[in-house]
Parts: structure tokens; sequence; C-alpha cells
């Protein structure tokens, strides 16, 4: 299934989108795309719906995040080699592990706010798994059973914020609408691979970046088991899993978004989104 939360913000509805391509409302089967509702018992319940039965969804609605009450939204650093290369970096012995803020969350063609005293705003494609049942001390091999769905996570970030300013990365992750997700989120049972997805972003129509999660040095399986060795992962949690290189940062010399610039970016199965960045006054 597509999953998907419409409507004005603070006000999204749930839904699903059909072959067709049309929205149809959920709102009778379950209040929200949350946690309680991404446990494997709530998913199978909805795919065993009638589409055709649900109310279709009129219009051109604003596309919402496609979770909502989200309680962790943990990002993985430096996990592509050739992104770690690219930021004269080393690949690293285990996983860079920081956190963005759940207030960074926004719709997936949302403004995207470049925060005051920015002058290193960047782009960076990255897949988003989402955890639908809790996650605790859990093996590889069984890693994948946790997950409920996959997205297009877009792990917006502030340079400056992030390595001159001293301190963790976080402050430099998680400005206001720094996450925009989705619009989609996919159910596990149609991602045959998430190990095998193109993945791309461009800047006013210039490609930026170009690759594929093949070449993640961690995969979904192993971040999920590895992260549940030091903390419980809960539904609706969100694991933003790295990017393919070509971000600002590691052009020569180094390009960073301003005001009135449009991104657009997607994950191979997953949908795309369409930014427009503007100045947080």
């Amino acid at each position: 299934m597509k999953l998907i939360r419409y409507g004005e913000p603070g006000r999204e509805k749930p839904g699903l989108v059909d072959a067709s391509g049309v929205i149809r409302d959920l709102s009778a089967h379950v209040m929200d795309l949350s946690g309680a509702e991404l446990d494997p018992a709530s998913l199978a319940s909805l795919a065993g719906l009638d589409i055709e039965s649900l109310p279709a969804v009129s219009g051109n609605p604003r596309i919402g995040p496609c979770v909502s009450g989200t309680g962790k939204f943990i990002c993985i650093g430096l996990n592509y080699a050739d992104h770690a290369a690219e930021s004269g970096l080393a690949v690293p012995p285990e996983p860079v592990i920081f956190m963005k803020a759940s207030s960074a969350i926004a719709g997936p063609d949302d403004d995207v706010l470049i925060p005051r005293g920015s002058q290193k705003t960047d782009w960076e494609v990255e897949l988003g798994v989402v955890i639908g049942k809790t996650a605790k001390y859990v093996s590889e091999a069984d890693a994948l059973d946790y997950v409920a769905g996959y997205c297009v996570s877009h792990d917006v970030s502030e340079r400056a914020f992030q390595t001159e300013r001293a301190g963790q990365w976080t402050k430099g992750k998680s400005c206001d609408t720094f996450g925009p997700i989705g619009p989609w989120l996919v159910t596990r049972d149609e991602v045959a691979d998430p190990q095998n997805l193109s993945m791309w972003l461009r800047v006013n129509g210039e490609t930026m970046q170009n690759g594929s999660t093949r070449t993640m040095v961690y995969g979904v399986a192993f971040l999920v088991s590895y992260l549940s060795q030091f903390m419980s992962l809960h539904p609706g949690d969100i694991i933003s899993t790295g990017t393919p290189p070509g971000v600002g940062m590691g052009m020569k010399p180094p390009r960073y978004l301003k005001a009135g610039d449009v991104v657009e970016l997607g994950i191979e199965g997953l949908g795309t989104q369409k930014q427009t960045f503007v100045a947080d006054v």
C-alpha cells in the first residue's frame, strides 16, 4: 500500500493511493497514520479493505508528512562511501548516529525555511525507514520484520550550524521544516529490496544527486538491528539512512541553497518531493 496523509497542517487525514493515483480516504478505518496504526495487524486490516469502495478525495489537497506522532527521528551520517569521500571524511567503523528534531518534520511539498543567519543550507536525498513495532535487541536477520514501510526523506542541513559551531550535528539538522517526509509511506511488502532503489535530487532543474541504496555502507536491516541495541525503536520512529554523493558541501567550490531555489527529489517506487526554499523571517 501507498499510505498518505492529506490536508492542512495539523488537520491531516489518513488515506491511501490507489492503482490509478487517486487518494482514497481512510478516516472511517483509522484515526491517523501514527504508531498505533502502523503495527502489522493494523496494516493487514487496511490491506484487506476494498479500495474501490473507499471515498475518493477530490481536488488537489496538500500532502502532509506520511507519518504522524513520530517520537524519534534518527539519522545516519556518512553512510555512503562516496559521500564520505566528498566530505573529506573516512568511512566510519560503526554507523554515525545523530538526531533530527521531530519538530523539523514537514510535508513533502511544503516550503522549506532557510533559518536566520544561514549561509550554508544544503540538500540530502535519503531513504526513510518507518518502524512498525517495538524493536529492542533484534537480530539483523529479523530486523525487517519491525519495519512498517519506507519513504523519501529530505535531510536538509545547515553546514555552518552543523560543523562550524562546535558540539554535535543536531543543531544543523533540526531547523523547522528541515525534515520533509513522504509523499507516501510505502508498506514493506511493496519494496522487494530496500538495498536496490535508485534515488535522485535536482536543484532548479539541475541534477545534483543520482545514486542508489546499493552503495550504502550499512544496510537497512543492519541499521535497525544496530540501533535497537542502544535504544528501543517504537512504531512511528523514522530512520533516515544517509545520502549518496552530490551534496552542495562537496562541490568545488561549495554550493548552497538560497531563497527562491526549488529542490526536487525522489526514490524509485516511493514518490517525489518538490520544495521551494524561502527565508525564515
